[in-house]
């Protein structure tokens, strides 16, 4: 089990927390044992928290500040991919004005800022890592919405203790819950923090249910994308939708929307192939997933570690990152693993 960590920098990431990190795995998926997922999920908390005190920078560098990934239609540009897949959640969910939002694992804070304009709606983004939360706050304030959107630390398997019960009109989540410890317990939360009638709204992370648990490529597959990715441990779409169903949702409408026929695949941008590039400006984009990209980040992080600019660790979670690169494309590809399984669920007026 990784160390408790035990050395804070001032803008709240925790190396040992970092350095740690890939010690919740083995590195082999055939020496992974029942017992190596018991242990990541007890300590959900800080594997969670130790990749994103390592990974958070690398995302905003090489990906952008909303942490997650969209559809695309032909010579849409990346960040208006992003912006549309954060519209269409929004719109699903009927966000209005008035309304008081809980973003569910807000990163730091791209979506519920891109949201709250759209929508007009009050959003409260929930992190549990300082480092995000502080970052959130910053941007949010250079945007002027700091009266608009807010954020907390919390737990989201302990929402109602924080923010009592019925105390949000609306609840989303962006490709966050996957890292719950189970889907029936944060799921159960957010339907306690709901006022009866509201609506939960997701895009979930899940292998699809033509993955086979018995196949040892689907296996690795699976151990890849939790290694990658921070995630205490992968589960089917039928496990996500049994989960909804359990805690008492009412399902309105659900939909893999990688399982549409796009021309332009969801994970294009991690193939690292200049040519697929849809705006010039997406040549960056591409780029710093292409070999001589990764190359160029692997060599800063590794300097930058060194002389101390980094926390220790980072350049172990940037390793984990091309694996997570690798994973998710093959995983799109072999549509065995999804990024946006939506849900749009309502808690019963009356219980």
């Amino acid at each position: 089990m990784a160390p408790t960590a035990d050395k804070a920098r001032e803008d709240g990431r925790q190396e040992m927390r970092i350095d740690g990190y890939t010690k919740f795995w083995q590195k082999d998926a055939n020496k992974e044992a029942e017992v190596d997922t018991t242990i990541r999920l007890d300590s959900y908390s800080d594997v969670v928290n130790g990749y994103y005190d390592g990974a958070t920078e690398l995302y905003e560098y090489g990906w952008a500040k909303c942490f997650h990934f969209s559809r695309f239609y032909k010579g849409e540009s990346f960040a208006a991919s992003l912006a549309r897949h954060e519209h269409y959640l929004s719109s699903n969910m009927q966000l209005r004005a008035g309304m008081r939002v809980l973003d569910v694992g807000c990163g730091v804070g791209g979506p519920a800022r891109e949201i709250a304009q759209f929508s007009d709606a009050n959003i409260v983004g929930l992190n549990n890592n300082d480092f995000q939360v502080h970052r959130a706050r910053k941007y949010t304030k250079k945007a002027g919405l700091e009266n608009q959107v807010t954020f907390v630390k919390g737990d989201f398997m302990k929402l109602a203790e924080q923010f009592g019960e019925n105390s949000f009109d609306a609840v989303y989540a962006i490709e966050a819950t996957c890292h719950a410890p189970t889907w029936e317990g944060v799921y159960g939360e957010i339907m306690k923090v709901l006022k009866p009638g509201g609506v939960f709204g997701v895009y979930e992370w899940c292998m699809t249910d033509a993955w086979d648990p018995s196949n040892p490529k689907h296996k690795e597959l699976q151990h890849q994308i939790e290694l990658g990715n921070g995630i205490p441990e992968m589960r089917t779409i039928r496990k996500s939708r049994e989960a909804l169903l359990s805690v008492g949702f009412e399902i309105e409408h659900e939909e893999d929307l990688a399982d549409r026929p796009d021309e332009i695949r969801w994970y294009y941008p991690l193939e690292g192939d200049l040519s697929k590039a849809q705006t010039l400006w997406d040549l960056f984009t591409v780029w710093r997933m292409s070999w001589s990209g990764k190359f160029v980040t692997h060599s800063a992080l590794w300097v930058f570690e060194k002389i101390g600019m980094l926390p220790k660790g980072t350049v172990d979670v940037g390793e984990t990152l091309k694996i997570a690169a690798d994973a998710l494309v093959k995983g799109g590809q072999t549509k065995l693993f999804t990024p946006m399984y939506l849900v749009i669920s309502r808690k019963p007026i009356q219980n």
